[in-house]
């Protein structure tokens, strides 16, 4: 009875679950329409992630250049994207919240001196030669710090555009950290399913790897190329893993390695340091009696620095024979010290020229006061008048002015920049494309074979292209304050770049010799990133809270230091209790506990987490231990598939760790080794290898 009340119970959810199709009438064309209806939305949701994934910018790019140069190459694409997208959004940031509010309803082009050319400077303002040094006309532009007004509210809207300019500038980096750290972090979290990185690599790829959607014969081509190239990158792991060296000789070689490039960064740091001195004597003579070359040399010397030093790290690390992705990381950190000294030894010298402008302003500063009392005084003597006096009858080109030193350093950004794009493109222009011209059209009628030997046809430079992307995008962030308009500049450049590289790494690059994948993630190049990031605002910082900013230009003129328009702020247009708030926080004896709790949070979350990574290890290990017992009795099994339990539990104790460690042939061995064999096997061969004989390879698949 029991059986059948059962029965009857399962009857009648069958019933109840597909009343619909089992029924006449409305019920069943109700049923059928929500069939049809759950078919529908199965497929729109398919064809939106096709179209989701149809709108990636240069997706299709992007997996082209990766089945012909690996994953390694892909992912400076990968980050190129990324930091267009970035910029992108700094672009929206700065042109939605400072020019086109300056644009719209700031005072127009002449109404004053600092949005006026100079008297002296109209004649030349137009020539070429000016232009390109960001002289003349943009250098009362938009484009920089110094066109903007310090009226507090402007238009109808009653705009604050100081206090805008200033969250601007500092909400760029504030912006860019959180992005940065929020995609660190979800790299990290990928594959975090606890397996090892290269466990069962062989097998997946040659099981799964073919995509059998395929119909394009183009397409198929491209597959069969990505497939073979991962081949290639884990296969070369495995052989760098297996590599035997004399430790001895080598520590000695990498020792020798980095003195030699140690010398390298120390010249290159005296050379900038040396040719900024002698800009700063240029800057004091006649313009026109300097050459282009002396007007030039500073970013003339660190583009080809850049150029040149990169190459030569290369060629030295081939003493060290590291694995190709560790020489990758290496290399980058040596192109990253070149940069980041370059880089400061630049900043040093021009806050020192920086400080000279402020001397030299603060004389001017005091001739103009001087110059309005006695115009002041005179024309009260004269008239007899002491109130409502008019100001001074003077075109805003006829009125002295300042150097506006936040300009000039704006000027030295954009002009690095612009330069950097320059050298980057001809190089590619000359040193790829034009090689690889030579070498195609002339290895025909040449003394020897051209491609295999001397120029031959050129690799990409991930770890130059990557660190110039890195360091060009640190120059964006510390020249972005001093001069808005480099934002869109970058963004010009990230677009241009994305399909120039793209045409010179397939039609001018073949791929690397020793082909490696990438990382899962791209974290390394994030905390690079994130480092520029850091060392970025250092810069800006200090100039906003220490430095004065110029008297007769920005829009921070007239205050004592740049951060005064957040305390005006605060003052005129909160309530007081708002103010009391700011107050009390800005208190260091409240400021210090908060800084303490936080180091005392930080480390108490560093020591959880590398609890849980100890844990996780002890569960690895005990899998292993499982996994080399499963492997024990498969393998007594695939010898004679109809052995007795007590046959699988002896070849279980034979191999498992916790009963013996005793061989087949009675040797001892240890079981460490032979279950990490099993925990990372890959590939056929490699398991072949590995375990001697086709019994106990299937025994592997069997326990598989």
């Amino acid at each position: 009875m029991k059986r059948r009340l059962k029965c009857l119970k399962e009857a009648q959810a069958f019933v109840e679950k597909f009343e619909g199709a089992l029924g006449k009438g409305k019920g069943r064309r109700l049923y059928a329409f929500k069939v049809m209806m759950t078919k529908k939305l199965i497929k729109f949701n398919r064809d939106f992630e096709n179209f989701k994934t149809a709108c990636i910018p240069w997706e299709s790019r992007i997996k082209e250049v990766e089945s012909h140069f690996g994953s390694s190459v892909a992912s400076y694409f990968i980050f190129l994207r990324w930091m267009y997208g970035l910029n992108l959004v700094l672009f929206g940031f700065v042109f939605g919240l400072v020019v086109i509010p300056e644009v719209l309803m700031g005072m127009p082009y002449g109404s004053i001196a600092r949005k006026t050319v100079p008297r002296d400077e109209q004649d030349s303002a137009m020539d070429f030669s000016v232009l390109f040094e960001f002289g003349g006309y943009c250098k009362y532009s938009i484009m920089f710090y110094g066109y903007y007004n310090n009226q507090r509210s402007i238009g109808l809207l009653q705009f604050r555009l100081p206090l805008s300019y200033l969250l601007v500038g500092v909400g760029i980096f504030g912006y860019s950290l959180m992005v940065v750290i929020r995609t660190m972090a979800r790299n990290a979290n990928e594959g975090g399913d606890g397996a090892e990185e290269g466990a069962f690599t062989f097998s997946w790829k040659l099981f799964t790897s073919w995509d059998y959607l395929i119909g394009n014969p183009e397409t198929a081509d491209n597959k069969f190329a990505s497939t073979t190239t991962s081949f290639k990158e884990s296969i070369v792991d495995e052989q760098e893993n297996l590599k035997d060296e004399n430790i001895h000789l080598r520590r000695f070689l990498r020792v020798i390695a980095n003195i030699l490039i140690l010398c390298c960064l120390g010249g290159s740091g005296y050379l900038i340091y040396y040719v900024v001195k002698r800009s700063q004597e240029f800057a004091k003579k006649d313009r026109n009696e300097l050459t282009w070359l002396q007007k030039n040399e500073v970013e003339i010397v660190m583009s080809l620095l850049g150029l040149v030093c990169p190459p030569l790290f290369e060629v030295i690390s081939e003493l060290e024979e590291y694995h190709p992705r560790i020489a990758l990381k290496w290399q980058l950190a040596r192109i990253f010290a070149l940069f980041l000294g370059n880089l400061y030894t630049f900043l040093f010298a021009l806050f020192d020229e920086v400080n000279a402008k402020l001397d030299n302003e603060k004389e001017i500063k005091n001739e103009t006061i001087w110059a309005l009392k006695e115009y002041y005084d005179n024309y009260t003597l004269h008239h007899n008048v002491t109130e409502n006096i008019p100001p001074p009858n003077i075109s805003p080109a006829d009125v002295i002015r300042g150097p506006c030193w936040e300009t000039e350093v704006g000027i030295e950004f954009v002009k690095l920049t612009v330069s950097d794009i320059q050298v980057t493109y001809l190089t590619i222009l000359i040193g790829d494309f034009l090689r690889a011209v030579i070498v195609r059209f002339l290895n025909y009628c040449w003394c020897w074979d051209l491609e295999a030997g001397f120029p031959s046809y050129g690799e990409f430079d991930i770890s130059g292209n990557v660190l110039g992307l890195i360091f060009n995008q640190g120059m964006i962030w510390m020249g972005a304050f001093y001069a808005p308009g480099l934002v869109g500049i970058n963004v010009l450049r990230l677009l241009s770049s994305m399909y120039y590289q793209c045409w010179a790494v397939m039609s001018c690059n073949v791929p690397h010799e020793r082909v490696f994948k990438a990382s899962r993630s791209n974290n390394f190049y994030m905390g690079l990133l994130l480092l520029v990031l850091f060392l970025s605002l250092m810069p800006v910082i200090y100039s906003i809270m220490t430095l004065p900013p110029s008297f007769d230009c920005g829009p921070f003129s007239g205050k004592d230091q740049m951060y005064d328009v957040i305390m005006e702020t605060i003052e005129k247009d909160l309530p007081p209790f708002m103010a009391d708030i700011f107050s009390y926080a800005s208190n260091p004896g409240l400021i210090m506990p908060a800084v303490l709790l936080m180091v005392l949070a930080i480390y108490y979350l560093n020591a959880v987490s590398k609890a849980y990574q100890n844990s996780n290890m002890d569960l690895k290990r005990k899998m292993q231990m499982v996994e080399g017992c499963v492997f024990g009795c498969c393998k007594s099994s695939g010898s004679s598939h109809s052995s007795s339990r007590s046959q699988a539990t002896r070849a279980s104790a034979r191999y498992c760790p916790r009963t013996s460690t005793r061989s087949r042939h009675g040797k001892r061995k240890r079981w460490t080794t032979t279950t990490k064999i099993v925990s990372s096997k890959e590939f056929l061969f490699v398991l072949d290898i590995k375990f001697g004989t086709k019994s106990n390879f299937k025994g592997v698949i069997y326990a598989i």
